[in-house]
């Protein structure tokens, strides 16, 4: 592929990928969507994250999630996929879904965190202006904000999508009952608030446990997962120790030696199931996030485009029986992280 070329999709692109509604909602997304939060920083190489694009959209993965913390030097992920989408996707963007969020510190001063009125709607600025686009078409509110009234943080995404800049919104990191109280107050403001953004995956299952998952269920919320693979835990990468140019060894920000350490027999366990089944540890990870319902899309990161095309693998058996879902709670116990 050379980049300077333009871009053509793949004609084929939509032929095999499943795409599912959004809760009770009319957008659609595809199973698999593509997230910018470690390696689309200014820090990463450029037409890296070109050819992932790319490779994303020739196979049909049509949602890109963005924050505007995201890089990680804030601001840098929705600037380089700004550039991207003017560049290669111009005449593609009613083929994608876009989303961005707001909610974490962003620098300096006392306007930019948490989920306070002004904070959240010039963020979307902000946003819109790195990104170069008129809309998003979800905009998410990152994480609860103890400090702030659950109405005014309501009411600022209620007036994005009346402003014509969000299509719809979200919430990131909330849990059950704080998820019923702001669906109540979107439901009398008549915002089309659809989907939750939350980490889970066969290690992490606190959604199962502060009621988010059957919040959401319940209230007809599509959910889409961050970090289904375990920042790599549940891939091949960490099986025989931790090797020198990994992450863990470089950047113990979100992943530490310990927790290698200590799902390690665990990962061991469910990587032999995994080749039973003829697929990779990420393949039935995000196989066994995908068979569930509840679960709208999975977010992936990638470093390289052939990273996305391993983890499409998973569409292939989403299927599990009794026995293997037994052997996977077996296996991971009370272990998590």
């Amino acid at each position: 592929m050379t980049l300077s070329d333009t871009y053509t999709p793949d004609p084929s692109r939509y032929e095999t990928m499943p795409y599912r509604h959004v809760g009770r909602s009319g957008l659609k997304l595809p199973a698999i969507s593509l997230g910018s939060w470690h390696n689309f920083g200014d820090t990463g190489d450029f037409d890296t994250m070109r050819r992932m694009c790319r490779t994303a959209f020739d196979h049909g993965i049509t949602h890109f999630d963005l924050a505007n913390v995201y890089g990680p030097e804030v601001g840098s992920a929705e600037r380089n996929t700004g550039r991207i989408l003017r560049e290669d996707f111009a005449g593609h963007r009613d083929e994608l879904a876009i989303s961005t969020k707001a909610g974490f510190e962003m620098g300096v001063g006392p306007y930019d965190n948490w989920g306070g009125r002004k904070h959240l709607l010039s963020s979307l600025d902000q946003s819109l202006q790195r990104l170069g686009l008129e809309y998003v078409d979800v905009f998410y509110h990152h994480r609860p904000d103890p400090h702030t009234p659950l109405e005014e943080t309501m009411g600022a995404l209620a007036h994005m999508v009346e402003r014509g800049k969000a299509l719809y919104v979200g919430l990131s990191n909330y849990d059950g009952p704080t998820l019923r109280r702001a669906s109540a107050i979107l439901d009398e403001l008549h915002t089309p608030f659809v989907i939750n953004q939350n980490r889970y995956n066969i290690l992490d299952r606190h959604i199962e446990h502060d009621g988010l998952k059957d919040a959401a269920t319940d209230l007809g919320k599509g959910l889409i997962t961050y970090s289904p693979l375990a920042q790599g835990l549940l891939t091949d990468r960490y099986l025989n120790g931790i090797p020198q140019d990994s992450r863990v060894a470089h950047d113990g920000r979100f992943l530490h030696e310990d927790d290698v350490r200590r799902v390690h027999e665990t990962v061991v366990q469910l990587n032999a199931l995994a080749s039973e089944r003829g697929q990779s540890l990420a393949e039935m990870s995000l196989a066994w996030l995908l068979r569930d319902p509840a679960v709208t899309s999975v977010l992936v990161g990638a470093s390289r485009p052939e990273q996305i095309l391993d983890d499409l693998g998973a569409l292939n058996n989403m299927t599990f029986s009794d026995d293997e879902l037994g052997r996977i709670e077996t296996a991971v116990g009370t272990q998590s992280v």
